[in-house]
C-alpha cells in the first residue's frame, strides 16, 4: 500500500553527522546536469544513473566473429538473460585492450582543494570502462600435446592484461575451452598436475582457473562460470569500498566537505555494483540538503526497492520542500523550474516502475500526481523563459560560445562551463558572466517547451485513466488541449478539447465548459473550420455560456458574417502570424462556389436555441386532426430571424404537413425585427401550431416525431440546421428538467398567451385510434340456455350515422380466451332448422350484413348449441366503413363496436352471481376483521306491471380478516409442463409499502424438477416498484407435482412468514409425460 505523502521520514542513519554540509557551496539545482548542452533534454539524468548498475566484466581472447565455438560462448552469456540471473554486464574487448590509467595515489590532502564534487566521467568508467574481472579465455585441453608451449603462451595473454591492468584492483581469471568433459575432481591426475603447473605460470590463484568443455550443456556451464565471476567482481568491489574509506583518514571536516560528500557517494555507488543495496542506502541517507539530483532519486529507488514506499514518498517530499525555493540566480530561474519538473518526472518514473515490479498504489497516491506537477513546472519554466529570454531579435549569440569546452563536456557536474572548478559565488569576472547567462537564454529560447508539457501531461492522464481518475483526466487533457493551442497544433488542440467537452456539459461545469469552448473557437478560427466554427459559436451564444453581452455578440456578429460568405474578425488574445495565415484561409473559403449547407445535431452540445415539441393529447381518432405544438426559445442577446422549421415524422408522409418557411436574406437575421413566426426574441417562448390529417392505416399505430429541424440562414447560400432528435431537448435539458421537478421557487405569473418554459413537458408521440362509432348494438334473448338446445339469440343493429353505412359485417359467438372445453363444446351457426354438430365454429367471425342508411336498424338471428353445463360469455362484434370529412378532406373510417350480454332475468330455481374487487385502505390489525359493506339487489317479477316500482333488498356482507401484505408476488407460468422440457417460470415482487424493503430469496429444490437461476439472493426493492425473477424447472417427473418452493424473508417485516405467500402462488403444476409430435399439433390446435 502506497502511503500519503504526509507520513515522516525514517531516521537517517548513525554516524556522518555533518551540519556543515549545509554550506556547502558549489552544490546547486545544477548537479548532475549537462549545462553545455541547452536542449530540450539537458536535464535529463546522465545514462549511467538511468540503468541499473551491475558488475563489469571483460572477456578476452574470443573471436566472436570467425569461430564458432567462441561465438556459441559468447551467446551463451549474453543471450536470453533471465532476472534469476546474476547481475553482470560482459563486454568482449582485444587482449591488448588499454584500459584507463590509474591516477597516482594521494597520500595527503592537506593543501588540496577540490574543483568539483563529482567528476562527470567517473560513473561511466567503472560501468563501462574500468573492469571487476578480467577473463582470459583460451583453448586448451589437458591431454594437450604441446601443452609447455601452450602453457607459456597462455601465461604471456595473462601477463598483457596485467599490464594493461597496472595499479588497478581488478581481478584476472582464466578459463580455458576444452572439447571433452572433465572427469571428476580427483580421478584425472594429469589434470591436477598441469592446472597446477598452469596457476603457478599466470600467477593465478585455483579459485581463478576455470574449465568450460564445449557440449551439449554449454549454458549450465556458463551460468556457473557466471556465478564464479560475480563472487570475484564482489571482492574487487569491497576492495574498492575499503579503499575509498581509508581516503576518509586523512580528510578535514572544515576545508574538505566536498570530499566527503564524494567518497560517501563513491562508497554508495560501488555499493550498488555489489549490490549491496542496504550499505548504499545508508550511505546516501548522509544529508538531504546535499541530495539535489541524484541522491534523492537513488534513495527513493532504493527505497521502493526494498519496498519501504513509505520512505521513498516522505523523503521526496522533505527534499522537495526544502528545495523549491532556492532559486539561485533571478535571471536564470527558468533552470530551477527546469529543476524541479524533472525531480517530479523522475519520482513518478520510480514510482511507475516499482509498480510494475508488484507494487500498489490507489487513486489519491500514484504516479499521475507526481507528472501532474513536473508538468506544472515545466509550465512555469516556460512563462519564465517567455518573460526572461524575451530579448530583441538584434541580439546576437556570443562569440566565442561560452558555453562550450575544449573536450566538449565539463569535468565535473553542476558548474558553469564558463567558470569550471571554481566553487565560490564570488564573481571575478561580471562580464564573463553576463556573456554565459545570455548565452544560456538565448538556448533557452529555441527550446520546445510544449513538447515537454504535453508528454508530462500525457503520462499523467495515462496514470489516472489507469487508476479510474476521470475528472483529473479531464481536466490534464484540457491543458494537453490549451498546450497544442500555444504550439499551433490545432487539430490536436481540437480534437482534445472536443473529446473532454461532453464531461464537463454532462456534469454541468458551465464556467470550464466556457472556457474549453473559448480556446476551440480559436483553434476553428485559425483553421478556417466552418462546421466546427458555427458549432461552438451556437454554444457559446447558449444559456451554458458564462460570456458577458458584449462578447456573446461579437460572436453572434461572426457567426452572421459566416453565413453572409463572409470573413469572421480575428478572435481575442491569438497570435498574429497565425491571424494572418487563418484570414487567407477564410478569403479561399469565402471564394469557392456552391451551396453551403451544415446540419448539426444539437443532442450532444447546449445550442442557443431551444425546442420542444408537445402533442395536445397521447391519441387521437382517425376523423379527428392530429394537432402538435412546437416550442422555440432563443437565448442569445439579440433577436434572431431564423428561415425554415421542418418537422420529421415516423410516416415520412406527414413530413409535407409540417413545414414553415419564410424568405429572408441573410442581411435581416440579425434585424431588430419582431414580426413573423420565425423570429424568436431572446428569453420569450415562441409557440408554432402544426395539425394534420392521419391516414386511416395508422388506426392502431403510433405516431413519432423523429426530429426537428431549424435553419438558420439561407439555403441557396450558406446555412446552418439546427437537428433536434426527437421532440427535441439538448445536453442540458435532462438535468435542467430535475432541477426545475426539484425546485419550490414560484413562478412568476406570464400573460396568458405565454407559458413558462420549464413547465413544457415534451410528448413526441401519439396514437392514432378508431372513429367512435355511431350506432347500437342490442342482444335479445330468453335465458337461460339448455344443454344441446338451439338456443336464439337476436342481434339488433340500430344506425345512428348521418351518412349510409357500408360493408357492415358480424363477429358473433363465444368470446376468445376461455376455457378449451367450452370452446370445443359451443357451437353458433346462422340457421335454427338444423342441429349443429362439431364441425361449427363457436365463434363466427365476418358475417356479411349489407349497407344500412341512416336510422334503419337491421336484425340477425343466431343460434348456439352448448353441449355442457356452465355458464358462457358471449361476445357481438359489428364492424362497418362510412365516409367523413376531416378539414375539408374526405376520408374513409372503419368503425366497430362490441357488446355483452346484459340485463340478466332470473327464471324459477336458477341462481346468479356477481364478482366485486374491494381494496381496503392500510388500517393495520383490526379486531374482528373489517366490515365490507352491503349488497343492494333491485328486483321484480317478469309479470308484473311496468308502473309497479321495483323492490330493493339489502344483504349485509360478512366481516373479513384483513392481513397487510407488504410485498406482493405472483407468478407467470404455462398452464401444464412436459416432461424434460424447459418449463419457464417468472416471479414478480411489488413492494406495497413507502419503505425500501431488503428482501432475502431462497429456493428449496424438488424431487421433480431441476433448474436454473439464482438459488438464494439479497436485493433491494424500492417502494411502488416491481422486481423479476427468471427461473428455467426441467420436470423430471409426470402427474401433479410439486414445484422448488420459493422462500421470502422481509428484514424489516419479520412476521412475514411463507404462509401468506403461498396463497398468491402456485405450489404445483401438472406435467405431462413425453408424447408424439401428433399429440404437440393438437395441444397447439385447441
Amino acid at each position: 500500500m502506497v502511503t500519503p505523502l504526509s507520513a515522516s521520514p525514517r531516521p537517517l542513519p548513525a554516524g556522518g553527522d555533518w551540519p556543515q554540509l549545509q554550506r556547502v557551496r558549489g552544490v546547486g539545482p545544477g548537479f548532475f546536469c549537462d549545462t553545455l548542452n541547452m536542449s530540450p533534454t539537458q536535464w535529463d539524468f546522465p545514462v549511467e544513473l538511468c540503468c541499473r548498475p551491475m558488475a563489469f566484466v571483460t572477456l578476452t581472447g574470443l573471436d566472436v566473429v570467425y569461430n564458432a565455438v567462441h561465438r556459441a560462448v559468447w551467446d551463451a552469456f549474453c543471450a536470453n538473460r533471465r532476472a534469476d540471473r546474476v547481475p553482470i554486464s560482459f563486454k568482449v574487448l582485444p587482449g591488448d585492450h588499454e584500459y584507463p590509467k590509474c591516477r597516482p595515489k594521494r597520500t595527503s590532502y592537506e593543501w588540496y582543494i577540490p574543483k568539483g564534487i563529482l567528476k562527470t566521467g567517473w560513473m561511466n568508467k567503472h560501468l563501462n570502462l574500468v573492469p571487476a574481472l578480467v577473463v582470459v579465455f583460451y583453448e586448451l585441453d589437458w591431454d594437450e600435446p604441446q601443452w609447455k608451449e601452450k602453457q607459456s603462451e597462455c601465461a604471456t595473454r595473462v601477463e598483457i592484461v596485467r599490464q594493461s591492468l597496472q595499479g588497478r584492483n581488478t581481478k584476472v581469471a582464466v578459463v580455458l575451452i576444452q572439447k571433452k568433459t572433465p572427469l571428476p575432481p580427483g580421478e584425472d591426475v594429469i589434470a591436477s598436475e598441469r592446472a597446477a603447473a598452469l596457476c603457478n605460470a599466470c600467477e593465478l590463484s585455483g579459485k581463478s582457473l576455470f574449465v568450460l568443455p564445449h557440449t551439449d550443456h554449454l549454458v549450465g556451464y556458463i551460468i556457473r562460470l557466471e556465478n564464479a565471476f560475480y563472487e570475484h567482481a564482489q571482492t574487487y568491489y569491497y576492495t574498492e569500498i575499503r579503499r575509498v574509506k581509508s581516503h576518509k583518514e586523512f580528510l578535514n571536516k572544515t576545508t574538505h566537505q566536498l570530499l566527503f560528500v564524494r567518497h560517501q557517494f563513491k562508497i554508495a555507488f560501488f555499493s550498488e555494483l555489489k549490490q549491496d543495496t542496504q550499505n548504499a542506502l545508508k550511505c546516501l541517507w548522509i544529508d538531504d540538503v546535499w541530495a539535489n539530483r541524484y541522491l534523492i532519486v537513488g534513495i527513493c529507488r532504493l527505497c521502493f526497492q526494498h519496498n519501504t514506499p513509505l520512505d521513498a514518498i516522505a523523503q521526496f517530499r522533505k527534499h522537495i520542500d526544502l528545495c523549491k525555493k532556492k532559486i539561485g540566480s533571478a535571471e536564470l530561474s527558468f533552470e530551477h523550474a527546469a529543476w524541479m519538473s524533472k525531480q517530479f518526472q523522475a519520482f513518478g518514473d520510480l514510482f511507475d516502475e516499482a509498480i510494475k515490479l508488484g507494487l500498489t498504489a490507489i487513486q489519491t497516491q500514484n504516479p499521475g500526481f507526481y507528472y501532474q506537477q513536473a508538468a506544472y513546472y515545466a509550465q512555469e519554466r516556460k512563462q519564465l523563459a517567455k518573460t526572461l529570454c524575451n530579448h530583441d531579435a538584434s541580439v546576437m549569440y556570443p562569440n566565442p560560445d561560452p558555453l562550450e569546452t575544449q573536450t566538449g563536456v565539463l569535468d565535473f557536474y553542476g558548474q558553469r562551463s564558463w567558470r569550471q572548478g571554481i566553487l565560490s559565488f564570488d564573481l571575478s569576472d561580471p562580464e564573463k558572466e553576463k556573456v554565459g547567462i545570455l548565452a544560456v537564454q538565448l538556448k533557452e529560447r529555441n527550446v520546445v517547451h510544449s513538447e515537454m508539457i504535453i508528454t508530462l501531461l500525457s503520462n499523467a492522464v495515462a496514470q489516472f485513466k489507469k487508476y479510474k481518475c476521470p475528472r483529473m483526466k479531464s481536466h490534464l487533457m484540457v491543458q494537453m488541449g490549451e498546450e497544442y493551442y500555444y504550439a499551433k497544433d490545432y487539430t490536436k488542440a481540437l480534437k482534445l478539447l472536443d473529446y473532454v467537452m461532453c464531461d464537463y456539459r454532462s456534469e454541468g461545469w458551465w464556467t470550464l465548459l466556457t472556457s474549453i469552448l473559448t480556446t476551440a473557437l480559436k483553434c476553428s478560427y485559425l483553421m478556417a473550420q466552418l462546421k466546427d466554427y458555427i458549432t461552438y459559436s451556437l454554444e457559446l451564444l447558449g444559456r451554458a455560456s458564462t460570456l458577458k453581452d458584449d462578447q456573446k455578440s461579437r460572436i453572434e456578429k461572426n457567426l452572421i458574417n459566416v453565413l453572409m460568405n463572409e470573413s469572421p474578425d480575428p478572435e481575442p488574445d491569438c497570435d498574429i502570424l497565425a491571424v494572418k495565415t487563418a484570414q487567407k484561409l477564410w478569403a479561399d473559403r469565402v471564394s469557392l462556389a456552391g451551396s453551403n449547407v451544415f446540419t448539426i445535431g444539437v443532442q450532444d452540445f447546449v445550442p442557443f436555441v431551444q425546442c420542444k415539441a408537445k402533442f395536445h393529447a397521447p391519441s387521437f381518432h382517425v376523423d379527428v386532426p392530429v394537432q402538435f405544438d412546437i416550442y422555440l426559445k432563443a437565448d442569445c442577446p439579440h433577436p434572431i430571424r431564423f428561415s425554415k422549421l421542418c418537422v420529421s415524422f415516423n410516416n415520412q408522409e406527414y413530413n409535407q404537413f409540417c413545414i414553415i418557411e419564410e424568405a429572408t436574406k441573410a442581411s435581416e437575421v440579425l434585424e431588430n425585427l419582431t414580426q413573423g413566426k420565425m423570429c424568436l426574441v431572446p428569453g420569450k417562448t415562441r409557440k408554432l401550431l402544426f395539425k394534420f390529417v392521419a391516414k386511416t392505416e395508422d388506426v392502431g399505430k403510433k405516431i413519432e416525431i423523429t426530429s426537428v429541424d431549424l435553419v438558420l440562414g439561407n439555403e441557396t447560400g450558406r446555412c446552418v440546421v439546427l437537428n433536434w432528435q426527437g421532440g427535441g431537448g439538448d445536453a442540458a435539458s435532462s438535468q435542467e428538467a430535475l432541477q426545475a421537478a426539484r425546485s419550490f421557487k414560484r413562478r412568476p405569473k406570464l400573460p396568458d398567451n405565454e407559458v413558462h418554459w420549464d413547465s413544457i413537458i415534451i410528448q413526441a408521440s401519439t396514437m392514432i385510434i378508431s372513429r367512435i362509432p355511431n350506432i347500437s348494438v342490442h342482444l335479445r334473448h330468453e335465458p337461460p340456455a339448455l344443454t344441446n338446445e338451439m338456443y336464439c339469440l337476436v342481434v339488433t343493429v340500430q344506425s345512428y350515422e348521418k351518412t349510409q353505412i357500408r360493408d357492415m359485417k358480424l363477429t358473433a359467438g363465444l368470446k376468445p380466451g376461455q376455457d378449451a372445453n367450452l370452446t370445443q363444446k359451443t357451437h353458433v351457426t346462422l340457421h335454427g332448422t338444423e342441429l349443429c354438430d362439431e364441425s361449427y365454429p363457436a365463434l363466427l367471425t365476418d358475417i356479411p350484413a349489407g349497407d344500412l342508411n341512416p336510422g334503419e336498424q337491421l336484425e340477425k338471428t343466431l343460434y348456439v348449441r352448448c353441449g355442457t353445463v356452465g355458464s358462457r360469455m358471449f361476445l357481438v362484434y359489428v364492424s362497418y366503413l362510412i365516409n367523413t370529412t376531416v378539414e375539408e378532406k374526405e376520408i374513409v373510417c372503419k368503425c366497430h363496436k362490441k357488446t355483452h350480454p346484459k340485463g340478466v332475468v332470473l327464471q324459477t330455481g336458477e341462481s346468479a352471481s356477481e364478482c366485486f374487487c374491494l381494496r381496503c385502505p392500510s388500517v393495520g390489525n383490526v379486531e374482528g376483521g373489517v366490515a365490507t359493506g352491503h349488497y343492494i339487489v333491485s328486483w321484480k317479477r317478469t309479470s308484473a306491471m311496468e308502473n309497479i316500482p321495483v323492490i330493493s333488498t339489502v344483504i349485509t356482507l360478512p366481516h373479513v380478516i384483513v392481513e397487510n401484505i407488504p410485498l406482493h408476488v405472483n407468478a407467470d407460468l404455462p398452464s401444464f409442463g412436459r416432461v424434460r422440457e424447459s418449463l419457464p417460470v417468472k416471479y414478480h415482487l411489488q413492494n406495497k409499502t413507502n419503505l425500501v424493503q431488503d428482501v432475502e430469496i431462497s429456493v428449496e429444490p424438488s424431487d421433480a424438477f431441476m433448474f436454473s437461476g439464482l438459488k438464494q439472493i439479497r436485493l433491494r426493492v424500492l417502494p411502488g416498484t416491481k422486481q423479476e425473477m427468471l427461473y428455467n424447472f426441467y420436470p423430471l417427473m409426470a402427474g401433479y407435482q410439486q414445484l422448488p418452493s420459493l422462500n421470502i424473508n422481509l428484514l424489516r417485516f419479520p412476521n412475514f412468514t411463507n404462509q401468506l405467500l403461498r396463497r398468491f402462488i402456485p405450489t404445483s403444476i401438472f406435467v405431462k409425460p413425453q408424447g408424439r409430435l401428433v399429440d404437440d399439433t393438437s395441444i397447439a390446435a385447441a
